[in-house]
């Protein structure tokens, strides 16, 4: 009824008048937030693209050319593959003049890996487990003379020739010890007390 006493016909599609209702459908009640399936799943999404954005922007920060021991290690790791592949021996040596390691099969094949940006007086050399040369003191540091002749051998069983590496640079020298078995850095046993 309206104020004057008159009343409304029902409401339907002849007044046009349209029936409001108070309560909302169910569904609308239940779509009032985000689940936690698509809280957490948004979480992991954003992780990995700010995973990917640092350790992108990491490596750009960080443009350091590689060490001649890191380059060392790749081309172990390179040789040692080879060899297992291809179930052929492949030499090992160092290039001076190039500053480069030299890997090469018994048939010929060579491959060359060189240190980018390797100083003037990088030195490297192989020598053998046992001391059998010549030690010369060089800018403070013990240096042996006598490399072994030719490099070693990488062995088509995954094993190599027993060596110690030596890297020469700003008149200082490092040894590494190779392992023959695994071709890995020794580890140093510690002194007894």
């Amino acid at each position: 009824m309206t104020e004057s006493g008159h009343r409304l016909p029902p409401p339907g599609p002849a007044t046009g008048l349209k029936r409001v209702s108070l309560n909302p459908p169910r569904c609308a009640q239940n779509r009032a937030g985000f689940t936690l399936l698509e809280i957490l799943l948004t979480l992991a999404l954003i992780g990995l693209l700010a995973g990917a954005l640092i350790g992108g922007s990491s490596a750009l920060i960080s443009e350091r050319a590689p060490s001649a021991n890191d380059v060392f290690w790749s081309a172990v790791r390179t040789a040692r593959k080879t060899a297992l592949n291809s179930q052929r021996d492949i030499a090992f040596r160092f290039d001076d003049k190039a500053k480069a390691f030299v890997l090469t099969s018994f048939d010929g094949v060579s491959k060359t890996i060189p240190i980018p940006g390797a100083p003037a007086d990088l030195g490297v050399d192989f020598l053998s487990t046992q001391r059998t040369g010549g030690l010369i003191l060089l800018g403070g540091s013990v240096v042996e003379t006598e490399p072994l002749p030719g490099g070693v051998t990488f062995y088509s069983d995954g094993t190599c020739t027993a060596f110690r590496l030596q890297i020469r640079l700003n008149g200082g020298a490092s040894i590494i010890a190779i392992d023959p078995w695994t071709c890995a850095p020794v580890i140093p046993r510690a002194p007894n007390p």
